[in-house]
């Protein structure tokens, strides 16, 4: 097997997982905190930085809404089962940046490395999540590249894999959809929350010795655990979030 069939073969696979496995950032942080001399630092220890973490998670998160508000139905989602393109997008943030999706992964999961406030592990975050959306992305050009053919190489040879350029931006051929982005990124939103509540948590147990039931971090992660279940109830329950053709 060549060396590219070997990445498209592994990207394909990783595909399949991309939802999960950035998830392992999370044990690698906690292993930083325990064994690292790095940590803590006194300017990471304190809440301004903890909620600058946050806020470029958000910003990670508000990106991602940016690309699914101007989706249409059969591309761009959180897929796992396999390769999904039923139109090539190129209008909008396809215009910037051939995969502005992952360019929101990648800001969302800085948000939560930097809580840490260690500079090397940041950069390892950096390498770490080339080397595994590098294949990911290749085995996704590879399959848009079999079904558009022409218009996939004329729209890859303006548009930048993933450093977002916004010299020839093209608006949407779609209205953005907020409704579409309550309905298909509320896992994204708690996942978020989530992280930062357990790494507090685990700040707390190893070096206070302690838990706290409430304070801002359990008060946050609690009413965006309520506002998620509402959202998912109104996807599975009703229609009020159905756009249709998205």
């Amino acid at each position: 097997m060549s060396l590219i069939r070997e990445y498209i073969s592994s990207g394909e696979e990783l595909f399949k997982k991309r939802s999960y496995v950035p998830l392992l950032l999370l044990p690698l942080v906690i292993i930083v905190m325990v064994f690292s001399d790095d940590y803590p630092q006194n300017f990471a220890q304190s809440f301004g930085w903890k909620i600058f973490g946050l806020f470029v998670g958000l910003c990670g998160m508000a990106y991602r809404a940016w690309v699914i508000g101007q989706v249409p139905a059969g591309t761009s989602g959180r897929n796992t089962h396999g390769q999904v393109a039923e139109v090539l997008n190129t209008t909008g943030p396809y215009s910037v940046v051939r995969h502005p999706l992952y360019v929101g992964n990648f800001i969302i999961i800085l948000g939560i490395v930097l809580w840490a406030g260690v500079w090397w592990l940041t950069l390892l975050y950096c390498l770490l999540f080339w080397v595994y959306y590098e294949r990911i992305m290749m085995a996704e050009e590879n399959f848009i590249h079999g079904k558009f053919g022409r218009d996939f190489e004329e729209w890859s040879a303006r548009v930048p894999a993933f450093m977002p350029s916004f010299k020839n931006y093209v608006p949407s051929k779609l209205e953005f959809s907020f409704k579409n982005v309550l309905r298909r990124e509320y896992s994204g939103l708690i996942n978020l929350v989530l992280s930062f509540f357990i790494l507090e948590r685990a700040h707390d147990l190893i070096f206070k010795k302690e838990f706290p039931l409430f304070d801002f971090w359990m008060n946050l992660l609690l009413a965006t655990l309520i506002f998620t279940l509402f959202l998912r109830f109104l996807k599975k329950k009703t229609e009020v979030l159905y756009v249709e053709g998205r």
